[in-house]
Parts: C-alpha cells; sequence; structure tokens
C-alpha cells in the first residue's frame, strides 16, 4: 500500500545526529543548508545562521577569517608610547618602548554585561623592544585600540571584583623583567601576540 513519509523541518533536523553531517551541511546549525551564502573565504552556511554569528562576530566559523573590521566594547580611554633607554632581557640591542593605557571612570553601556552601572578607571603600562618586530607589534596594538578590542569590562581574574576594566585576550608584558609569565626575557612574546592579534581580525593586511 502506499504511504506518505512527512518530510522534517528545518528545525526538526538540527537534532540528527551530528555523526550523520554531509559536506553540504551548515556548519552552525549541522542540517542541510539553506538559503546558501557563500563567503570569500569559500565556506558555506544557511544564510540566517551565518547572519546571527556576523552580529557578535564577522569571521568565519570554520577558518576564521574576517569579513568586515571587528570592533569590541573597551571604554573611553587612551594609549600613549615613549621610547626609553631601557634595554629589555633578550633585547639588549634596542631601546624599549613604554606603552601606557589610561581609562576614567564611566557608566556601562549599552554594549557591556551591566548597563547603566558604573566601572572604576584604571591605568595599565606595558613594554616592547624597539626593535623591527617590536615595532610592528606596536602598530598593530595601536590598530586593536582603535577598535576597541584590548580591553573590556568585566569580572576580574586576578581580584574577582565585577564591574572593571579588564585585558581581553591580548597579552601584554607589563613587566620589564622576571621571564616569560609577564615579562621579559620571552624569545616568543612578539610571534605569539601577533597570532593573538590576527584572531582578532588585526593584521597589517587589512
Amino acid at each position: 500500500s502506499l504511504y506518505y513519509v512527512t518530510p522534517r523541518t528545518h528545525t526538526q533536523n538540527k537534532h540528527s545526529c551530528v555523526a550523520t553531517k554531509r559536506m553540504d551541511d551548515c556548519a552552525i546549525c549541522l542540517d542541510t543548508i539553506l538559503d546558501k551564502k557563500t563567503l570569500k573565504c569559500l565556506h558555506s552556511f544557511c544564510s540566517g545562521c551565518i547572519d546571527s554569528v556576523f552580529k557578535f562576530k564577522p569571521a568565519c566559523p570554520i577558518c576564521n577569517a574576517y569579513h568586515g573590521v571587528y570592533t569590541g566594547t573597551q571604554p573611553v580611554g587612551t594609549m600613549t608610547e615613549r621610547r626609553s633607554w631601557q634595554r629589555l632581557p633578550g633585547f639588549e640591542h634596542c631601546q624599549s618602548i613604554v606603552i601606557t593605557y589610561s581609562f576614567p571612570e564611566g557608566i556601562q553601556g549599552p554594549e557591556h554585561p551591566n548597563p547603566g552601572v558604573r566601572y572604576s578607571g584604571t591605568s595599565r603600562t606595558a613594554f616592547l623592544p624597539a626593535c623591527e618586530e617590536g615595532e610592528k607589534v606596536l602598530r598593530l596594538l595601536r590598530k586593536a585600540f582603535d577598535r576597541r578590542l584590548i580591553f573590556t569590562i568585566g569580572r576580574s581574574v586576578t581580584t574577582g571584583l565585577n564591574n572593571v576594566i579588564t585585558w581581553n585576550d591580548i597579552h601584554h608584558k607589563t613587566s620589564m623583567t622576571g621571564g616569560p609569565h609577564f615579562g621579559y626575557p620571552d624569545p616568543h612574546y612578539l610571534s605569539r601576540v601577533q597570532e593573538e592579534l590576527h584572531l582578532k581580525g588585526v593584521t597589517e593586511d587589512d
């Protein structure tokens, strides 16, 4: 006898077993792509799925290639730099760069965890070697700062306090000495921080 099987809806398909994922499935909802949208990196997704992702971060979920400029939630502040005669361990052949970040106290905006709640001001100092690669990192940090990516407002990992200005996963050397954790020598720091900046879409090419 003949019988009719009701096709599953797109929503129902989202609960399909991941093991059955096919090449034409959307990597976001794990279901057959609807209203296909292909990015410049050639990865394809459901139009609705990728549009939702791009509201938070304009980067491909598969390869992390950026498609637009990523702007963060850093509060209003200043970034200044100066050259110092002091040498950093591991970079004795050149001077150092001293970066100062300053933020006054303020009120959290709609992009922050607790809109309308006050946050305290802060000042941070960081160090770079004034070599060719250090100067490159400085330019990238300036670009990241202008895009509001270096700091954010949230809970401090070190103090446990809420509604404070915190670092935002772009590591800085806040001491001239002391080794790899906060200071120098650290032969891999400059390449490592460039990778962190790249993950936020900050490169010399963009």
